[in-house]
């Protein structure tokens, strides 16, 4: 079969491999869509933490059953998404639920190699069927979900003032799972087509551009108060550190985005503000389900996300395109 590897940094090559035998409890897939995301993006680059060469990308897959075991649930041609997150089952994390961040995880595309191949074998637990939805929307599924996960971490209301810095696909995410809860939804960006999309697609009752005076603009739309909660979705060291700025007395800031270096913050501040620090890492399969039924009762348009598509036999040539701002790419996603 055909397999897409990153051999090294900015270094893709198409290779042929034979398929692995299925072990019992595993289903072959047939892929059909891959969303490329910021860690693909970073791993191309050479800037993914936890990330080795060389290693087959992609983990945001849709696709159909190629093989089953007799006796699963799913049949061949069933349409499915995947749960990239393979977690051990064991560990403390495990033990209390929270297999988004088991201390031995290990995600396709990241840890293990991923979807650019024409058939992937997973375990059958991480599969979801959705033959209600599209293909598109299937691939989907994963970014949106850690938004969603995000937004469930933060425990936001309706009566809450919520900040999302960055707007790419996950700071969208975040921003359109925020106001699914009623709250009151301000994006931050540096990039003004970015905040008029955040407009017309995540509905964000505001726009802030990061570059012009953000407190000053914060403090004028929340009479002073500044948001309970602030969500950094930019994976920018310098972001991430200037957004305890934002948070109000009693508020939380989430990082969602995940950056290679350290970061730091004024203890008195933090103090000062009694402020809640929380890490949000990928998603749950509740994450998955609720997305997949916010896409099937059409609360979130994925037509709209989606703005590149690179055909599989075309990737290893046209993928740097995704890297150029005049193509203005929200989200791409590969065809076979």
């Amino acid at each position: 079969m055909r397999v897409i590897s990153c051999q090294e940094p900015n270094v893709l090559i198409e290779k042929t491999e034979e398929l692995t035998e299925r072990s019992v409890g595993e289903v072959l897939i047939e892929i059909k869509r891959i969303g490329i995301c910021g860690t693909d993006l970073h791993a191309y680059r050479g800037n993914q933490p936890f990330f080795t060469y060389p290693r087959v990308l992609g983990h945001e897959l849709a696709g159909v059953v190629f093989e089953a075991d007799t006796d699963s649930a799913l049949t061949v041609g069933d349409q499915v998404t995947v749960i990239p997150y393979l977690e051990c089952g064991t560990c403390i994390a495990c033990r209390n639920g929270k297999p988004n961040c088991c201390t031995d995880m290990k995600v396709l595309g990241v840890h293990l190699d991923g979807g650019m191949k024409e058939i992937i074998r997973v375990p059958e637990n991480h599969v979801l069927k959705v033959d209600q939805i599209s293909l598109d929307e299937a691939a989907m599924v994963e970014p949106l979900s850690i938004g969603a996960h995000a937004v469930r971490r933060s425990n936001l209301s309706k009566d809450q003032v919520a900040l999302v810095i960055g707007a790419g696909p996950i700071g969208l995410a975040v921003m359109r799972f925020a106001k699914l809860t009623g709250a009151t939804v301000i994006a931050m960006d540096i990039n003004h087509n970015r905040l008029e999309f955040c407009k017309s697609w995540a509905e964000v009752d505001y726009t802030i551009n990061a570059l012009e005076e953000p407190e000053a603009a914060l403090a004028k739309i929340t009479d002073g108060d500044f948001p309970q909660v602030v969500f950094d979705a930019t994976g920018n060291k310098h972001s991430m550190m200037n957004a305890f700025n934002f948070v109000s007395h009693g508020g939380q800031l989430i990082y969602v985005g995940l950056v290679k270096e350290d970061i730091s913050f004024h203890d008195p501040e933090f103090h000062k503000r009694e402020m809640s620090l929380l890490a949000s890492r990928n998603a749950t399969i509740d994450d998955f389900k609720y997305v997949i039924s916010c896409i099937e009762q059409k609360q979130v348009n994925i037509n709209e996300l989606i703005t590149n598509r690179i055909p599989f036999a075309r990737l290893v040539t046209d993928f740097e395109t995704l890297f150029d701002p005049a193509s203005k790419v929200i989200k791409g996603v590969i065809e076979r």
